[in-house]
């Protein structure tokens, strides 16, 4: 066996177990892990003159040493270098914190370069490396910065991806058709690798990124378009032949009219089950907009054509909400119904189980206690994730695996701009329900200072007078010192003196266990509760018609979308509805926040704004979400080269040619393509 890209890194020299281990701490498994390491920013290590760099500037400075370096020490580890470097006409004085061990590399009468941040009030330069005095102008450049870790420094990344360089370049694949290289005028990969590690200048860099982003954009979207091909392969799904007219009468019985946006959504979903193709749809909406009664008409056809659902939500209080409303929309039809949580008892658990496995249960409605091992299906038919960006890609993909290619419906009420969402998600069909039922109050959304909070507590106490009840929303549990935010905890204390005994006040958050959270919203459900203090374990999906006003504490702590999360607990019910959002903002992005969240209710305008102000990832939720993870691409910064990488994939993927061509065979096996059959050639 010859040497390839994908050998170990343990094949470069000084990488012994101790440095292996912090190598796949950081991801670096193999040589081409270790090439595609790309620094997260550079610094420009050029020699400047004083006359040409600003306040604040990280700089290199050059000049002669006119002073002994003072070591002063004020602490345990903690000291003072100090020197005067002269350049030109001018003499600096030069400040190291907590480096003594460079006294030895300064002294009088010699040159020396000094790379740190420029004080211009002081005319000073606090030193952060010194990079000797052979540096020329016309050799010095961009400085590499790397993610690193306690167990390996920079400079050793740097090191090693030079060894790897060295003895890997012929090696490295070119992944993008040479066709697409020169339609969007790409260098190759080999040189894009090289300036990306090595610049000379910010124009190289620049062309480097380009080629990595579509790269990655585009091996992505090819995985995305070979999933969407091989979902979508005929006869891979399940013909789920309900009754049409008893669709349509269970959809006649419910106790109100759809919108027009959810009879679209519904004829989608409906007719994607009665296909024998395999249905894999994201079903996007607001909050409010419906959603759940949408995926209890796919539940009911799923019944009615005789096979099983199942619908994972991320929490049990959610769970529990979901279980008592499908139970009144099932009640007078033959759905048989279960929920499975993590608090379902022995004896009970056993029982459900036992029934699935029969088939004599329809419906399960649970937590990630529906993807343990002993659950076992008669006949899956259909699965539906709730809140689909708080389960991993694995979670999800156990779920689909208890049944034989069932149908799958994701459900979010995050509202990501349907572009977006089509691109990021590229695998599967995107439905979205754009229009609130009609009847909905909107939301009375007002910002307001800190100090006036006494003027808040006011308002509250005339909303619970009236016999409506609160949430009041803060960012953290206990005390941080890092964090100038008000703590649960502590809002908690200060509201039960203000309002008890008259209202009573709860708290919860997410340390709790979930019998005791579960209690304290069994007891705000039933007004035993009238004001609760609580993180953002209520995010999603609770439902309490009763609750009138919502506060959230440091409002430009959240995100748009979380913002809007919150404010959709109230304005459930058919009383007028109030969201204070509680913010000291510090710069304009907050500012801008709040305002925007005064002026509209409509996610999708959110969103979009959202997606301006903070980017992709506070949309998509953490890395496990299954939204893309890229180490260079930005979905929203790069999202031309993503939707023209997504056009691309797409044409691709249905030409026989990638698949036997020897022009595709890096690009196959990037994508980890080995059986052919199962999409739709011959």
């Amino acid at each position: 066996m010859g040497k390839s890209i994908y050998d170990p890194v343990t094949v470069l020299p000084q990488v012994g177990a101790k440095r292996l281990e912090a190598l796949h701490q950081l991801g670096i498994f193999t040589v081409l892990d270790l090439l595609s390491h790309y620094p997260f920013r550079y610094e420009d290590i050029q020699v400047k003159d004083l006359s040409e760099i600003e306040d604040q500037e990280k700089v290199t400075l050059k000049g002669d040493v006119v002073s002994e370096a003072v070591l002063t020490r004020f602490g345990p580890k903690k000291n003072r270098l100090v020197f005067r470097m002269a350049i030109d006409h001018a003499v600096i004085a030069v400040t190291f914190f907590n480096q003594p061990y460079l006294k030895s590399k300064i002294h009088a009468g010699e040159e020396i370069a000094v790379f740190g941040k420029w004080d211009d009030k002081r005319k000073s330069l606090t030193g952060m490396k010194i990079l000797g005095a052979q540096i020329e102008q016309e050799e010095a450049g961009f400085e590499s910065i790397y993610s690193a870790n306690k167990g390996i420094k920079q400079k050793t990344i740097l090191n090693l991806v030079t060894e790897a360089f060295a003895r890997y370049e012929e090696l490295i694949p070119e992944i993008i058709p040479a066709y697409l290289k020169e339609k969007y005028r790409l260098i190759s990969h080999r040189d894009a690798i090289y300036a990306m590690h090595f610049p000379t200048s910010e124009e190289q860099t620049k062309q480097a990124r380009r080629e990595v982003v579509f790269e990655e954009f585009f091996v992505f979207q090819m995985k995305m378009q070979v999933l969407r091909k091989q979902e979508k392969a005929v006869g891979k799904g399940t013909a789920l032949t309900y009754n049409v007219a008893d669709l349509r009468r269970f959809i006649a019985s419910l106790p109100f009219e759809l919108t027009n946006a959810q009879k679209r959504v519904v004829n989608e979903i409906c007719g994607d089950l009665r296909k024998s193709l395999h249905m894999h749809r994201l079903l996007q909406g607001d909050v409010g907009s419906g959603k759940t009664i949408v995926a209890a008409i796919a539940l009911f056809a799923t019944s009615n054509a005789d096979f099983q659902s199942a619908l994972m939500v991320p929490t049990e209080i959610l769970a529990e909400q979901h279980m008592e409303s499908l139970v009144q929309l099932f009640d007078p039809l033959e759905v048989r119904i279960a929920l499975l949580t993590g608090s379902t008892k022995t004896k009970m658990r056993r029982e459900i189980l036992t029934e699935l496995a029969n088939g004599e249960l329809d419906v399960l409605i649970g937590t990630h206690a529906l993807i343990q091992e002993d659950v076992s299906f008669h006949n899956l038919g259909l699965v539906i994730t709730d809140e689909q960006h708080r389960f991993g890609v694995n979670q999800r993909k156990i779920l689909r695996e208890k049944g034989d290619h069932p149908d799958v419906l994701f459900m979010t009420a995050t509202p990501i701009p349907r572009t977006l969402a089509i691109t990021a998600y590229g695998e599967m069909d995107v439905s979205i329900i754009d229009e609130l039922p009609a009847g909905r109050i909107p939301i009375e959304t007002t910002w307001t200072r800190p100090k006036n909070f006494e003027h808040t507590l006011h308002f509250i106490e005339t909303q619970l007078r009236k016999g409506s009840q609160a949430y009041v929303i803060c960012p953290l549990i206990e005390e941080s010192e890092s964090l100038d935010v008000k703590n649960a905890t502590d809002i908690y204390e200060k509201l039960q003196a203000y309002y008890e005994p008259n209202f009573q006040v709860g708290l919860l958050h997410g340390k709790m266990k979930p019998a005791e959270k579960e209690a304290v919203m069994e007891r705000f459900k039933k007004n035993q509760l009238q004001v609760l203090v609580s993180t953002t374990v209520i995010e999603v999906g609770v439902n309490v018609p009763n609750a009138t006003t919502m506060v959230i504490y440091d409002a430009d702590r959240f995100g748009l979308s979380q913002l809007h999360q919150l404010r959709g607990r109230v304005g459930r019910g058919t009383k007028e509805s109030y969201c204070i959002l509680v913010a000291n903002p510090k710069n304009d992005t907050g500012i801008e926040r709040m305002k925007i969240m005064t002026e509209t209710t409509d996610g999708f305008v959110l969103s979009e704004k959202d997606l301006e102000l903070r980017g992709a990832g506070d949309l998509f939720g953490s890395k496990q979400s299954g939204a893309p993870e890229f180490k260079v691409g930005d979905i929203i910064g790069d999202f031309g080269a993503l939707e023209a990488a997504r056009n691309e994939a797409a044409l691709l993927v249905n030409q026989e040619a990638f698949y036997v061509s020897p022009d595709y065979q890096s690009l196959r096996r990037e994508i980890g393509i080995e059986n052919m059959d199962s999409l739709g050639f011959d």
